[in-house]
């Protein structure tokens, strides 16, 4: 399937479908403490998608081939948990990090996707770490996109940096390109060459959301007795954090499309870059 070059019509509307998605990620955060469950997380998201925005949340049901319908609105993945974390009873523990994963589909059928790292109490300097670094690899990333430049870059430029500080970078997962539909071409990864891939075109809408380990880059499903078909874990049970942004290539560069008053800026780190 070719790379889908959006119209400025269809700019406009995944304008409005990422800012949407980002407002949830801002009305929750004051909810994420200690003591409060995933399924609470994923109920309050819900409820201000559907009451509050008119928005409806693209994961519930979502079954793509080989896996069962997504039984919630939102991912909610703790600690060693990489991405899909199916929101259940499980109460947040001091110190705990989670990312809350949002997609929202508007009323004009436009797909807003992204992602925060939160954190319940007070978290290891580790912890901390592993959720700063995460960031900055996103936005080094972003900051590669431009018309000519190849999706090689951004991921080379992420592996670099993540791997510069000590950490690894999840290979079976990756970005995206987004619209009308939750997942389109062209596939985004978070490693790779400079110069291979893609070549960047003005219009191109995707997202970027490199899941970086603590650990090996190893992953696993859950099984067992709590299986639910989409809960990844790391391998060696390290930490894992996530970060996502869903982006447009301009004339000249990049355009963030998933912002709202309360999502974090680019890191001082990188103001300068």
């Amino acid at each position: 399937m070719a790379v889908v070059i959006k119209t400025a019509e269809e700019i406009e509307g995944m304008r409005e479908a990422g800012r949407l998605a980002a407002e949830v990620l801002d009305f929750i955060t004051p909810h994420v403490k200690t003591g409060v469950t995933t399924g609470e997380l994923d109920r309050l998201c819900h409820e201000y998608m559907r009451d509050v925005q008119g928005t409806v949340p693209a994961p519930l049901n979502y079954a793509p081939p080989g896996y069962p319908p997504y039984p919630k609105a939102i991912c909610t993945s703790v600690n060693d948990v990489v991405c899909h974390g199916v929101p259940n009873e499980y109460a947040l523990k001091d110190g705990d990090i989670v990312n809350l994963d949002i997609t929202v589909i508007t009323k004009d059928g436009f797909h807003g996707d992204t992602s925060r790292m939160y954190y319940a109490g007070e978290p290891s300097i580790q912890a901390r770490r592993l959720c700063d670094v995460t960031l900055e690899c996103m936005w080094i990333g972003i900051m590669k996109i431009k018309p000519g430049a190849y999706l090689g870059d951004v991921g080379h430029a992420i592996q670099r940096y993540a791997e510069s500080r000590g950490y690894s970078v999840v290979r079976e997962f990756c970005g995206h390109g987004i619209g009308r539909k939750f997942h389109e071409e062209p596939q985004v990864l978070h490693y790779g060459r400079p110069g291979t891939g893609l070549k960047l075109q003005p219009g191109m809408i995707f997202t970027v959301e490199p899941m970086i380990n603590a650990g090996k880059p190893g992953i696993r499903e859950l099984k067992g007795k709590r299986a639910d078909g989409w809960t990844i874990l790391t391998q060696d049970r390290s930490l894992s954090a996530q970060w996502e942004h869903t982006v447009l290539v301009t004339e000249t560069g990049y355009e963030i499309l998933t912002v709202s008053a309360g999502a974090p800026p680019i890191p001082q780190s990188l103001q300068a870059a």
